[in-house]
């Protein structure tokens, strides 16, 4: 079984869950995870998780992203995309510097209502179940925070635009309330998510060539190692401690004066070894205990 993350490229028509029924067939193993949907017309980075690294799903997708759009104004459709039913089209006199002062606006953090067309949950139904449905329900507005957004080049109606942001951004309805605020009305043309934390385009693989890797005998090379994944973070070791690491118990900073006698970082993680070298996981400070706790622990085989 392998264990890490392997950066895939979706490219466009496959659904994320597909990426990883096909990384199933492909790696001949059914422990895999991914990191955050990618709609199925998008295309670009999906960090995989495999075995042991599933564990690090939920924290791969808290990373922010990066992405590359082009927004089509003039247009407001049911999707927010232009895959979507046309509701309302709308002539676009407005300037690129307009276009270039709407979307500057948006940086930092605003309130987004997320598209009925989304894998969000309202009682238990997921909201495109009930856009299919030809339903509509209320959506609370949620907090979500632009960290970048450049306009790459006008070419009305169509501007390319790049943004990085937080967790829970929808770049659709980004797009729309671009639109909205111009008024003239817009969606989202084409989407590409070219980052997510330390994964690119330029090292991404589709699943065409991860294939051929496999046949190669050379997926160690792309997978990236769980270890590796907390590059950067404090490493310590454990010599009298085994048993209360390999058992995930919190650890206080006497546990580890012998072999680490500066004193152990209070923001951030450190990963935690046992006295053999072994990688068990990563632990976090808590200030009201003044001891060091899992964070997330990766047992058994590696």
């Amino acid at each position: 079984m392998y264990h890490g993350v392997v950066n895939v490229y979706k490219e466009p028509g496959f659904t994320s869950h597909d990426v990883v029924a096909k990384l199933r067939g492909i790696l001949r193993q059914k422990r895999i995870g991914h990191t955050g949907t990618l709609d199925p017309a998008a295309e670009g980075v999906l960090p995989v998780c495999l075995g042991q690294g599933t564990r690090l799903c939920d924290m791969l997708t808290d990373k922010t992203k990066t992405y590359e759009a082009v927004l089509l104004l003039g247009r407001e459709t049911d999707t927010q995309d232009t895959t979507g039913k046309t509701l309302a089209e709308y002539p676009v006199p407005v300037t690129e510097e307009e276009v270039r002062r709407a979307a500057a606006s948006f940086v930092g953090v605003y309130k987004q209502i997320p598209p009925m067309y989304s894998a969000l949950k309202v009682d238990g139904k997921k909201l495109y179940e009930l856009a299919r449905a030809g339903k509509e329900v209320e959506r609370q507005a949620r907090e979500v925070q632009i960290l970048e957004l450049t306009v790459d080049w006008v070419d009305l109606p169509r501007a390319g635009i790049t943004v990085t942001c937080s967790k829970g951004t929808y770049i659709r309805t980004l797009c729309y309330d671009i639109g909205r605020v111009l008024g003239c009305g817009g969606c989202m043309e084409h989407l590409k998510r070219t980052r997510v934390e330390r994964f690119g385009c330029e090292e991404s693989f589709t699943l065409a060539q991860i294939e051929q890797l496999r046949d190669e005998g050379r997926l160690d090379e792309i997978i990236v190692p769980i270890e590796e994944m907390f590059d950067g973070t404090k490493a310590i070791a454990s010599e009298d401690g085994d048993k209360l690491v390999k058992n995930g118990n919190p650890v206080g900073p006497e546990d580890f004066a012998s072999v680490y006698p500066a004193p152990l970082p209070k923001e951030g993680l450190v990963r935690v070894y046992s006295s053999s070298r072994e990688f068990l996981g990563v632990y976090e400070y808590d200030e009201g205990r003044n001891w060091w706790k899992p964070k997330k622990m990766f047992p058994g085989e590696r």
